[in-house]
């Protein structure tokens, strides 16, 4: 296999030729300059493969989606339903607060994604569960399969969810009923399902995820203009709330009449602002389709993909904050934890919000194939690391998943305090600990010594992703004990 130099420094080499696997270890030269013992049994879609006495045959292209591609694709694995509640967030703990919180998480995730890459670099792999191994062996793999896996059918389940319970009221608002009439095309269980088998499964089951980007895309730009319905509505809804009436619905609050309702808070502490934390930390999870999509990018080098993470993480900041900021500024204290539910008060009947319900529905749909990837891969790398592709096994295992959450979705109603448990201890072990713990594990003592300034840094993020979960944890457990019921929100 010819290897050849892309001129971003030690940072940048890529592998050429045919794409091969094996579990045999070879001795190659890595990106950061050093030769190491590397196995290499990776996944089908692209790794950077490894010349081996025993070749494997398993795809023979090499990464070619473009930058803008990859960043949609990214942009779409980070913007998820949690950009619901941000408004929410911001009500409870103020602008400036908020706006601290949201630069902060973005800053982190951004690190965090150069402690993957850097490993990739290290090691060659370009799969998170084959990190895994490398760090702490076959448990490790199963460890990161197992949290992905985990995170993103919890993150499916919550898109399918919206799907749900929204599609249905969508539907009966454009054909002008009051009421629901119990037909089929108002069921939301039945349309979960026609929609997976009609839209998701078919974009599920395309060979490689550069594919998805023109889908990506759209999706985004769906909601762009939920943005802008957001912006727009500022402008016409009064505060407070009971000044904004139509002949349909009236909403008022006793609290909405006085003067301090409509203004602005800076700073707020309450019994909420605990939530928030976990709110907008967990809009940022995209890790597990990090490496996923490093396989894909044309001309891929560790430099090209942390800009790829970087203008996407920035994107999604700018979108988040705007998205919070025109939110709170207009119900402020009256904002719901589900923003699109205070429109619906405010006029249930309202075209523009209809159009912007159902545009986040185009948007949720299209982002499940994104999340499916990483799951189909953790598996594949339990179950059959190094096997040639398969297309049987491949829509096989689309199949099983989309039946599973579609199951899930049908059949547990109150599924949310368990996704909440998942997602307290997923997104803070995919954002924070296991990128930390599997830099400190596998670059060398000799190029990194175990206490130089870049390892006690990466202690310090695994630490805090512990105190993220921990903290989340408790806030759940004690709003359980104390009122019956979970506010968390999230990815």
């Amino acid at each position: 296999m010819e290897m050849e130099k892309l001129g971003d420094g030690e940072d940048s080499l890529m592998l050429n030729g045919s794409v091969s696997e094996s579990l045999n270890t070879d001795r190659v030269t890595l990106e950061d300059g050093y030769d190491a013992e590397e196995p290499c049994s990776q996944e089908q879609e692209g790794f950077l493969q490894h010349v081996s006495s025993q070749k494997t045959q398993f795809t023979d292209f090499e990464g070619k989606t473009s930058f803008g591609m990859s960043v949609f694709n990214l942009s779409n694995a980070i913007m998820g339903s949690g950009i619901l509640g941000l408004a929410f967030a911001m009500s409870n703990t103020g602008v400036i607060l908020f706006v601290i919180l949201l630069i902060s998480i973005a800053l982190l995730s951004s690190y965090s994604i150069h402690l993957l890459l850097k490993c990739s670099g290290v090691v060659g792999i370009r799969a998170y569960e084959q990190l895994g191994q490398r760090a702490f062996g076959s448990v490790g793999k199963i460890l990161a399969a197992l949290i992905i896996t985990i995170h993103n059918v919890g993150a499916m389940s919550s898109y399918l969810y919206i799907i749900k319970y929204e599609l249905p009221l969508v539907i009966q608002a454009f054909l002008g009923l009051t009421e629901p009439t119990g037909d089929w095309y108002l069921n939301g269980n039945i349309l979960i399902i026609i929609v997976s088998i009609l839209i998701i499964l078919p974009l599920a089951l395309m060979k490689h995820l550069g594919y998805l980007g023109y889908t990506s895309g759209f999706s985004l730009s769906c909601m762009v203009f939920f943005l802008c319905a957001v912006i727009y509505k500022k402008t016409v809804i009064s505060c407070p709330l009971n000044a904004t009436h139509t002949e349909h619905h009236v909403y008022t609050n006793g609290n909405s009449t006085t003067e301090e309702s409509c203004t602005p808070k800076l700073f707020t502490v309450n019994t909420q602002t605990a939530y928030a934390i976990p709110i907008i930390a967990f809009a940022f999870v995209c890790h597990p389709e990090v490496l996923p999509i490093y396989t894909e990018l044309r001309r891929a080098t560790k430099k090209r993909m942390q800009n790829v993470a970087n203008v996407s993480i920035f994107a999604m900041f700018v979108m988040y904050l705007m998205t919070a900021l025109f939110g709170y500024l207009t119900f402020y204290g009256e904002v719901d934890s589900e923003m699109l539910h205070t429109y619906n008060k405010v006029d249930p009947l309202d075209k523009l919000v209809l159009s912007v319900r159902l545009a986040v529905l185009v948007a949720v749909t299209l982002t499940v194939p994104v999340v499916l990837f990483p799951i189909r891969r953790a598996i594949q790398q339990l179950l059959c690391p190094g096997q040639d592709f398969r297309w049987w096994r491949h829509i096989l295992i689309a199949v099983c998943l989309l039946i599973t959450v579609n199951l899930l979705v049908i059949f547990i109603p109150n599924i949310k305090d368990i996704f909440g448990v998942i997602g307290s201890t997923s997104a803070p072990s995919l954002i924070f600990i296991l990128p930390s713990i599997f830099y400190i594990r596998i670059v060398p003592k000799e190029k990194e010594p175990l206490f130089s300034r870049t390892k006690i840094q990466a202690a310090l993020f695994a630490t805090l992703g512990f105190v993220f979960m921990i903290m989340s944890l408790s806030f759940m457990i004690v709003d359980w004990v104390t009122t019956g019921r979970s506010n968390m929100g999230g990815h």
